[in-house]
């Protein structure tokens, strides 16, 4: 069974998302992932792109360390191969960082100022923590958005589907089933 916290457990689902959702990036051309497709950041480079800069601006406040930033709707990547490389690493700083988290720490106080907004804060610091997961999920799910409208199936999505959660379940860690094979078994049970 996993025993991890809910920081640790977000910071492997953002790992294996992101694993899911480049992979699937990487079947379109880079025209295709820099089309507009009129989301926020307009196209699936940028918005994975900004993910990472946040990312980074977020692990800085909570680890103290020094990430690349780029301005709001830039990017630090222009190549895909660099970028997916530089979200792998970040993975890893975040899944470190998760790892050593203790629970005194989430309940500490933390000030910060949100740029964007124009304010500061403090709250406890499991209130930052879980805006640096919600922040992942939301973009990532535009980006998923973006590859279904595509005709590109990422697969399940869901925190249960987790492999490490299945694999601690005894239930290995095999290939998830697509989307198509999931409306298929519905279909079955009707």
């Amino acid at each position: 069974m996993f025993t991890g916290t809910y920081a640790l457990l977000m910071a492997e689902y953002n790992r294996w998302m992101n694993d899911k959702v480049y992979a699937a990036c990487e079947t379109l051309t880079d025209e295709e992932r820099k089309r507009d497709r009129g989301a926020f950041f307009k196209s699936i480079h940028t918005t994975l792109n900004h993910l990472l800069s946040v990312d980074g601006v977020w692990l800085a406040r909570f680890n103290g360390k020094s990430y690349p930033a780029a301005q709001l709707g830039q990017n630090l990547h222009d190549d895909f191969d660099p970028l997916r490389a530089a979200r792998g690493a970040m993975d890893e700083e975040i899944l470190a960082w998760a790892r050593a988290l203790t629970p005194e720490a989430l309940t500490e106080p933390m000030t910060w100022t949100a740029k964007l907004y124009g304010f500061t804060q403090t709250h406890p610091r499991w209130v930052q923590v879980a805006q640096m997961f919600n922040h992942q999920t939301h973009h990532r799910g535009q980006v998923h958005a973006m590859l279904t409208a595509a005709g590109i199936d990422v697969g399940p999505t869901d925190v249960p589907m987790l492999p490490i959660l299945n694999e601690t379940l005894g239930l290995g860690g095999g290939p998830l089933p697509t989307r198509d094979e999931l409306h298929d078994r519905a279909k079955l049970r009707e």
